[in-house]
């Protein structure tokens, strides 16, 4: 077993068990429908591949849009290192969220209506449009890896030239979609349980992305890192880190007015599911990072600040289940837990989303910039970089 497990590798037999899984729950999801296949139902429409797969999905990739607007919007050039990675991280979570989109529909061959058949005053119209375009807006923006491979220098010398609108239209892009995705949940009032129900909820959606993208560049950074035996930009990752307590912070004294504007905030207290796992996404993604990233000692070390990105991408995802799953289980009557088909089906697209990115990274120069440039760092970088982004964390607030 030992040498059945060097030879192929513990994660390619996980990866080849996970995709071998996904593709006969594909098959069991597309053959029986949603009924035979899930654990979702009239009362309960929503499960895991809207709370994770969509939800959290595409406020993960939410870094795309951040780093780009600092390198090329804030012209911070200095983050050019990190912004392929990061772009196409971006780029495969829409895919991806894309697919998962597609398994959750009752008719996913239908999906292209949207196109052609307007419905301005929804909600799901927008984001359905924004992920579109958003998606194409992020294939543009990593084409000149693909075509620097190739040496298209013609075509890429165009894209250079329509690089900054087209940037300028990603980030207006995301700020629509990442915070209409909490205007879905603004029409069940009655439904959704107070601690999660707020009418700013497009604002926490929007500033809580922003602070999960900023831990998804440090986490991608590092598993990166390790795969390709390359080294961290841990200054850049550091005042990375800045951006995230910034935007913790104030998501953290929104919710604290918001609850205290609603008289919720007894509920803090009340013995009761829901308060336990609301308490467990402030405490794991807000409290503890915040306190932790604060500190200029726990950024400058490359395990704390590793954990604590994945302690905010873990609160991220707590919230977002929380808001679909928890949150509504009580007005439902039921309760709700993922079938081993959507679990299957929901791993099966993560696996698919890591290998994809090994090899993009392996064939195509993503972390070039990084072998020509790392070296060329000013002594006083740091000082610069401090100021920096203090100037994108006001512009954001």
């Amino acid at each position: 077993m030992k040498k059945f497990l060097s030879t192929f590798g513990f994660w390619k037999i996980v990866a080849v068990v996970f995709i071998t899984a996904g593709m006969y729950s594909a098959y069991v999801r597309f053959a029986y429908g949603l009924g035979a296949s899930t654990h979702l139902s009239d009362q309960f429409p929503w499960g895991i591949w809207i709370g994770f797969d969509i939800l959290c999905g595409v406020g993960l990739a939410a870094g795309g849009f951040t780093v780009a607007a600092i390198v090329h919007i804030f012209n911070l050039k200095r983050f050019e290192p990190i912004i392929r990675p990061t772009i196409l991280t971006a780029f495969l979570g829409y895919i991806l969220v894309i697919v998962g989109l597609m398994f959750d529909l009752g008719r996913p061959l239908q999906v292209w209506h949207a196109i052609i058949m307007w419905n301005p005053r929804s909600v799901m119209f927008e984001v359905a449009w924004c992920v579109m375009l958003y998606t194409t807006v992020l294939a543009l923006e990593f084409s000149p890896v693909v075509l620097e491979k190739f040496k298209m220098t013609k075509t890429i010398k165009v894209l250079k030239r329509i690089s900054i609108p087209l940037i300028i239209t990603g980030v207006l892009l995301s700020t629509l979609h990442q915070s209409s995705l909490g205007s879905m949940y603004l029409i069940v009032p009655e439904k959704l349980y107070p601690l999660w129900y707020s009418a700013y909820l497009p604002i926490f959606f929007y500033v809580s992305a922003i602070a999960a993208g900023c831990a998804m560049v440090i986490f991608e950074s590092f598993l990166s890192s390790r795969a390709f035996n390359r080294g961290i930009e841990m200054h850049l990752l550091n005042e990375i880190a800045r951006v995230c307590v910034v935007m913790l912070a104030v998501y953290a004294m929104m919710k604290f007015v918001d609850l205290k504007d609603r008289d919720a905030l007894s509920l803090l207290f009340v013995p009761r599911f829901e308060t336990y796992m609301y308490w467990l996404e402030i405490i794991v993604g807000v409290i503890i990072p915040l306190v932790l990233l604060s500190q200029e000692k726990i950024r400058q070390n490359p395990n704390g600040l590793f954990i604590n990105a994945v302690l905010v991408v873990l609160g991220f995802i707590i919230n977002r289940m929380n808001i679909t799953i928890t949150g509504l289980e009580a007005w439902a009557g039921t309760s709700y837990f993922p079938s081993l088909i959507e679990f299957s089906i929901t791993m099966a697209i993560i696996t698919v989303g890591f290998i994809a990115f090994y090899y993009i990274a392996k064939f195509f120069p993503v972390f070039t910039f990084e072998e020509h440039h790392e070296s060329k760092v000013p002594a006083h970088a740091g000082v610069v970089w401090q100021q920096d982004i203090e100037k994108v964390s006001k512009v954001i607030v």
